[in-house]
């Protein structure tokens, strides 16, 4: 099992959309809104780094909104 971090930043005030479009991919555990250099953290598990990348490259990406993301693979 593969879990990542996808940092997230979003279109001013269409941070509560974004939230539940990305909460809404298979794979995504959890999507928070959060303070700081980003909008919206999701964790995701996934089988494989492949699946992450659908994921976040994608599907993530894909939303209108999404104006940027960051991932990160879980080492442990």
């Amino acid at each position: 099992m593969v879990t990542a971090f996808v940092m997230i930043k979003a279109n001013t005030g269409e941070a509560d959309r974004l939230r539940d479009s990305v909460e809404s991919i298979e794979g995504v555990q959890s999507a928070h809104i959060v303070a700081g250099d980003v909008d919206i953290i999701a964790k995701a598990q996934v089988e494989t780094p492949a699946a992450v990348k659908e994921i976040a490259a994608t599907q993530i990406q894909g939303i209108s909104g999404i104006e940027d993301t960051q991932t990160y693979i879980a080492m442990d």
